[in-house]
């Protein structure tokens, strides 16, 4: 290096440092610990570096967002292995720039037809397994999201877009730190010998920087790629198609229900064969001039919007970022919403969601009613939203409180955005609802399947009961949002039931606060369990509040002092966020990625 770049080298850090220095000054918030990735052509931003990567790569071939999200996806299945995979649910949105409109895939799983109520009040004792063993499993979904993406919008093949993963399957990628604790602190991976073939495979858990491999799953993708070059000659759908069945009603799926049989599952042949995603309508509120768009069906998602219709009526600037009333008035309307998601969200091919009541304006007035501005409530309080649509006959549902057992909050998801030259905007989450899913590697094909069967109520009647071909209410759900007609941001988090707090917290500190992407997404968060849990027995926590560290002690006892029970979690604790802004006026994209995680964001 020359003297003269030598010093201009020291003159720029002097530069960043006085910079840096002013910013600590003047506004702790600017501050992140990760710089926002800019530029104009695209950007992607997931859970894993090298998905963020193979996305990249794929658009810089010439794909577009769909193409780059199902690349980008199978090469995180590979390497956030212990989150999501190819067994993975999944729910999307996605903007698609030609038609200007926003569209919803559901691809999650459907009971299989031997799973009813009776059978397990017969077999097993009226309990679901929380996250452990197939009778806890749920098809697996994303394959066919795969399809569907690439089918309708995308450009490219499933030997071009699924390449990435293949490699990183068959030579394998070096191990994270998050990625080595997950296998070390797994337990019901020993009780599985396919699973600890793949995952422990030299009879201990790898450590960070080992190079993890997965040959099964490599050859498993392979299969879906030799479908679609022998149906080459009938055209690209029917390429793509054949794919597509050979999971579901091929030898892979053969393989899958022999397996299923075999071990105590309830999967057969007949369920994979019948399953399909499904393309749905998106359902949206205006949230102070930004259309905020969630998956209808089998989705906690429309929670975040029920919750921001109540928090619309408040001045929230005024309140102060994360203020002892902020976070209260914050907590207060979650609880109203989720309470409206155990009696009113579920399967919409099997239930009535009264979403014009849900979600109007009107009902929220009604619901902001009940929030005490002095007190934590302490009780579920579903509303009435019926009253606020053209029929107005009550839904008598069941709801019920369970408040023994231990049923957890908490899961284990993954997420990728991507955002095209075109504009194209594709939010992707896929997951295995808790660590390893149902723990069990699926015999020779790599795959373990997610446990979202263990959402599943129980009671006749709710919601969410259980019935055969119905699909769990989940808690996987992402964001899309329109200002003015145009693509304004898509973001996602991993986190279970306190997905939609996340994702509503980040576009919360953008959209009240002037936050840019990194700074909504590092800044300290709060979360709840006062409502039931997702996975079985549902138990709920009355009054529960939880908060990073980095909460202020004297507002945390402001809170306590209302009847929050409150919990204190490490400083960097309750997020996995990711996001994409789009700037309509310079074309400018803005990426963003959580430091609490292995998360990474690129834009060129």
């Amino acid at each position: 290096m020359s003297k003269r770049s030598s010093l201009a080298v020291k003159t720029l850090t002097v530069f960043l440092f006085l910079g840096a220095l002013a910013l600590a000054q003047t506004d702790d918030s600017a501050q992140t610990m990760r710089p926002v990735i800019r530029g104009r052509h695209a950007a992607v931003a997931s859970m894993k570096a090298e998905a963020t990567e193979a996305a990249r790569q794929i658009l810089a071939m010439g794909g577009n967002a769909s193409d780059a999200a199902v690349g980008g996806q199978a090469a995180l299945a590979v390497t956030d292995f212990s989150l999501n995979g190819m067994g993975s649910d999944a729910v999307i949105l996605l903007y698609n720039a030609h038609d200007k409109k926003v569209y919803s895939i559901n691809a999650e799983p459907r009971a299989p037809k031997l799973a009813t109520i009776e059978w397990y009040e017969k077999n097993n004792g009226g309990r679901i397994p929380e996250s452990d063993g197939l009778l806890s499993g749920g098809l697996p979904g994303v394959v066919d999201a795969w399809y569907t993406l690439l089918d309708r919008w995308g450009t490219m093949s499933f030997a071009q877009v699924l390449q990435p993963a293949i490699d990183l399957a068959e030579n394998g990628f070096p191990l994270s730190e998050y990625g080595a604790s997950y296998i070390a602190e797994s337990k019901k991976i020993l009780k599985y010998p396919t699973t600890v073939k793949i995952y422990l495979p030299n009879g201990r858990p790898p450590k960070a920087g080992e190079i993890l491999k997965n040959p099964d799953l490599a050859r498993t993708l392979k299969k879906l790629v030799e479908a679609e070059k022998a149906n080459l000659s009938k055209g690209r759908h029917e390429a793509l198609k054949a794919a597509r069945d050979r999971f579901y009603k091929g030898d892979i799926a053969r393989e899958l229900a022999a397996f299923s049989e075999a071990n105590g599952g309830l999967f057969r042949y007949e369920d994979f064969a019948e399953y399909t995603a499904e393309v749905e309508t998106p359902v949206s509120i205006n949230y102070r001039g930004y259309q905020i768009y969630k998956n209808p069906s089998a989705s906690q998602g429309p929670t975040e919007l029920i919750t921001l219709n109540i928090l619309e009526g408040y001045d929230l600037k005024a309140l102060g970022h994360n203020s002892p009333d902020f976070l209260h008035t914050n907590v207060e309307a979650v609880k109203l919403a989720m309470a409206d998601r155990e009696k009113y969200l579920g399967d919409m091919d099997f239930i009535k969601i009264p979403y014009d009541g849900l979600l109007s304006k009107d009902y929220a007035r009604e619901r902001r009613k009940l929030i005490d501005p002095a007190k934590a409530s302490l009780e579920l309080r579903p509303g009435s939203p019926e009253k606020f649509t053209a029929d107005t006959s009550p839904l008598d549902r069941p709801v019920q409180e369970v408040l023994d057992g231990d049923a957890s909050h908490d899961g284990d998801t993954s997420y990728i955005a991507v955002v095209d030259k075109d504009r194209n905007m594709v939010s992707f989450e896929p997951s295995l609802h808790s660590l390893f899913g149902t723990g069990v590697v699926m015999g020779n094909t790599g795959i373990i399947f997610n446990c979202r069967g263990d959402y599943y109520s129980l009671k006749r009647g709710e919601a969410n009961a259980l019935e055969p071909g119905k699909r769990p209410r989940s808690t996987l759900q992402s964001t899309l949002v329109m200002k003015d007609g145009q693509p304004y941001a898509i973001m996602g988090s991993p986190g279970a039931d306190d997905q939609v707090m996340r994702t509503m917290q980040t576009l919360i500190n953008m959209i009240d606060f002037g936050m840019n992407i990194q700074q909504a997404i590092e800044a300290a968060r709060w979360s709840s369990r006062a409502f039931p849990a997702s996975p079985f027995p549902h138990t709920m926590y009355p009054g529960d509040m939880a908060v990073e560290s980095r909460i202020p002690e004297a507002t945390r006892q402001a809170l306590i002092a209302r009847g929050h029970k409150l919990r204190v979690v490490p400083p960097w604790s309750q997020g996995s966020n990711a996001g994409i802004v789009v700037d309509a006026n310079t074309g400018v994209l803005s990426a963003g990625a959580d430091p609490r995680v292995d998360a990474y964001a690129w834009a060129w």
